[in-house]
């Protein structure tokens, strides 16, 4: 989960503007964490189905070929 969506429980305003010390903690925490992990995160679920979609397609094509 990325950090843009959550609420703080301390102040009850989204992490993402840090207006608390505990959202500006979990910010820097969330963005430290956030290698691979945040460009997945990036991606609507839908555009990754039809990215698997796409290379099963490709894969069966390949296998027919050879």
């Amino acid at each position: 989960m990325t950090y843009d969506r959550l609420v703080c429980a301390n102040c009850a305003a989204p992490v993402s503007e840090g207006r608390c010390p505990v959202c500006r903690a979990s910010r820097e925490r969330l963005q430290q964490q956030s290698g691979l992990t945040g460009l997945f995160a990036q991606i609507p679920p839908a555009a990754l189905v039809v990215l698997l979609v796409a290379l099963v397609a490709v894969g069966l094509l390949l296998d027919r070929v050879s």
